[in-house]
């Protein structure tokens, strides 16, 4: 049977399951899905990189990945928020993990309720929003239904930690192999909520998030996938030597602010040698079994026959230091904690298997798939439409990616640049040509005050005051 649908380009066959499933054809259903920590150390954006992605490379043969696609900021409470209203931290005010956003922006339509008021069915799993707390930062008017994560998401696990390591400021700090097949790891049961609702008899085009919450750190996964990361084969991070010390005082700032993650693993590597090493090796476990949940979900669209009218998009919230520039985590304004997968499927609108290597932040995901699917523009979204990217990927970017992380400190990205500006005046400039690393801070150099004036007109001119900060969970 034919369909032509308004959104496509060239009328496409749909499988008979397809209107078994769903009663209304008029729009695309969308697959929103959310990866957690997961950085730019992948053979999806590498091919030379040590942490597989087979399935994370099967989707974007279907669609445009972006390669140099950026976090709107570091940290997984503003980031969230960015992608799910379509604005910045300097327009909302949403700095920080502790931030109640809903108190700040009480008012704004989110993406998910945006697609409800336009008649879609919206449910969801995992982490979309933040998560802690007990889900006081999840909002329930977003969606008609959601499988909250447990409190805390690794729940069932022993009380003793895996790694037999003290405790370092952090129950976080842990890492080691899940036990059992698997079955009640908190993604699995993610993901299997939404196979079941991709499964489900429904009225309504769906749009449907799943939030995988690996690789965040406690890194747990079967032990399956630490099999495939043998320790005589670990590849581990490409480290150097005094890599902090031409941070400026704004870097340093922010760097003291989190130093207990990295003295807590410099701490445990001198009383128990290899433990960097096991937490390195964890944590690509880790990205692995994310990427087999993906898997999963895209083997459910395929038997379902819902391929061909689904819009998919995959992001990661931020990306992940361990150990680079001496850091561990996030929460910094340099490349190894912005630079995330990105993809986006538009059956009808991308060419499968394009790339796009325009810098784009992902303040940009609300616009483009609005767009995408027909719904009512929202011209006060601070990001812009990514459809003509997905059209035609070698089109010039209009304007750099943007991030921020804490109020006043923003970091601009262009397809050669990194220029990065602290509430207190101080620089770093990083030259991706011939310094991939960011090793060497060239904001001092006499010769680059152009490349600075002219990337610094990106900046922000006015930041919102940080919102208030969530004492107790909302009911």
């Amino acid at each position: 049977m034919k369909r032509f649908f308004p959104w496509l380009a060239t009328p496409v066959v749909l499988a008979a399951s397809v209107f078994s499933l769903t009663a209304s054809v008029d729009r695309p259903d969308v697959l929103f899905i959310a990866i957690d920590d997961l950085n730019d150390w992948i053979q999806l954006l590498d091919e030379d990189a040590p942490i597989r992605t087979p399935n994370l490379q099967r989707l974007a043969e279907r669609g445009v990945l972006f390669t140099k696609a950026y976090t709107a900021s570091p940290a997984c409470n503003p980031s969230r928020v960015a992608v799910l209203t379509g604005l910045r931290p300097s327009t909302t005010g949403v700095y920080g993990n502790k931030t109640d956003w809903r108190r700040a922006l009480p008012n704004v339509t989110t993406l998910p309720q945006h697609f409800r008021r336009h008649g879609y069915r919206v449910e969801g799993a995992g982490k979309i929003f933040h998560h802690h707390y007990g889900g006081a930062f999840h909002d329930r008017a977003s969606f008609d239904q959601f499988q909250l994560l447990p409190d805390p998401p690794d729940a069932p696990m022993p009380k003793a930690k895996l790694n037999r390591l003290p405790w370092y400021g952090s129950p976080n700090t842990d890492w080691g192999a899940w036990p059992g097949g698997g079955e009640t790891h908190v993604d699995v049961r993610t993901v299997d909520y939404c196979i079941d609702r991709l499964n489900t008899r429904r009225e309504k085009p769906l749009f449907l998030a799943c939030g995988i919450f690996r690789p965040h750190m406690p890194f747990f996964a079967p032990e399956k996938w630490f099999e495939v990361y043998p320790d005589e084969d670990l590849v581990l991070p490409t480290l150097k030597e005094n890599d902090s010390n031409d941070i400026p005082s704004g870097g340093q700032r922010l760097l003291r602010q989190k130093a207990w993650f990295w003295a807590g693993m410099t701490r445990a590597e001198k009383e128990t040698p290899g433990a960097w090493r096991a937490a390195v090796r964890a944590y690509q476990a880790c990205a692995s079994f994310a990427d087999a949940q993906v898997g999963r979900l895209l083997d459910a669209l395929d038997r379902r026959g819902l391929s061909d009218r689904t819009m998919i998009v995959l992001w990661s919230d931020h990306g992940y230091h361990l150990g680079e520039k001496t850091h561990w985590e996030k929460f910094a304004l340099w490349e190894k904690a912005t630079r995330v997968p990105f993809i986006i499927v538009a059956p009808g609108v991308a060419a499968a298997g394009a790339k796009c290597d325009q810098p784009v932040d992902l303040t940009a995901i609300f616009p483009t798939l609005i767009e995408l699917c027909g719904l009512t523009p929202k011209p006060e979204l601070d990001g812009l439409s990514l459809v003509p990217l997905l059209k035609h990927p070698d089109l010039p970017g209009e304007r750099p990616a943007l991030m921020t992380y804490q109020r006043d400190n923003h970091a601009v990205r262009t397809s050669r640049w990194r220029y990065i500006r602290y509430a207190d005046g101080s620089e770093e400039l990083y030259d991706h040509s011939a310094d991939p690393h960011e090793w060497v801070n060239l904001a001092e150099d006499a010769m680059l005050w152009e490349v600075k004036k002219r990337l610094r007109q990106w900046l922000p001119r006015n930041s919102a005051p940080a919102g208030p900060d969530l004492k107790r969970p909302r009911r």
